[in-house]
């Protein structure tokens, strides 16, 4: 490596860490006129090409990341990420069933960050399964994603509907608890869970979670009218009579 392409390789990475993309990217194009075998290089210009939305730039870039070192692991990410975006879902398998993530194939050996990527990655192939109205492939797809990632309510939550469409209510039930345990005071777990213990027929619990809502949120439509809901349904019952 010649003096001015170690100069520009120092300059590239630092304005990349600060996220000073547009300095970056001039200084790495510039390292690659010069030499093309830094697969960092080329997996930071994919990164500053997918944060713009350019997913075929990002695509090549990552690809040949890859050809430089194929086990650069964080270039593979990005790559399955990436053909995840562009709807090649099935190539995006094929990227993540190379990548190594621990002992004996398991995802434990995976940093918080590279986790949370794979996550995001199951549950945007989760979404597209949905739309396609296929939601017990959009089901496996978040369980996957919130196995790596329990911890993120969101998709604790858009797995927990699913199930519920599907009639599996207590497993949805088993999700939105997870997600409060997660982060209690998301609210849209307590009202899908709400929802969810109706359909159990434990009235008095969904009640609870609803009027928590509103002490978050004191103007949250939809806790206001599952509250209304339950007080009409009440008052239209007849009295119980005594018991003996």
């Amino acid at each position: 490596m010649n003096e001015r392409v170690k100069q520009l390789l120092v300059l590239g990475r630092e304005h990349y860490s600060k996220r000073e993309f547009e300095k970056a990217e001039q200084m790495l194009r510039m390292v690659l006129e010069e030499e093309d075998r830094y697969a960092d290089v080329h997996d930071m210009l994919g990164v500053i090409a997918h944060s713009r939305g350019n997913f075929l730039v990002a695509e090549r870039h990552f690809e040949r990341a890859l050809e430089l070192n194929p086990a650069y692991t964080e270039a593979a990410l990005n790559l399955a990420v990436t053909y995840n975006d562009r709807g090649k879902y099935e190539k995006a398998r094929e990227v993540y069933s190379r990548i190594k993530v621990g002992p004996m194939g398991t995802a434990q050996g995976l940093d918080p960050f590279a986790r949370g990527k794979l996550a995001n990655m199951h549950a945007d192939l989760a979404q597209a399964y949905a739309d396609a109205a296929l939601p017990r492939e959009a089901i496996r797809e978040y369980e996957k994603a919130t196995a790596l990632c329990p911890h993120f309510a969101d998709l604790q939550v858009k797995l927990g509907t699913l199930l519920r469409e599907v009639n599996d209510l207590p497993a949805a039930r088993v999700h939105y608890e997870a997600a409060l345990h997660a982060k209690p005071n998301y609210v849209p777990a307590r009202l899908q869970l709400g929802v969810t213990l109706l359909a159990l027929g434990e009235p008095h619990a969904a009640e609870e979670h609803w009027r928590e809502v509103i002490k978050l949120e004191p103007e949250n439509s939809q806790a206001k009218m599952y509250l209304r809901m339950l007080e009409r349904t009440r008052a239209s019952q007849p009295p119980q009579p005594p018991q003996s």
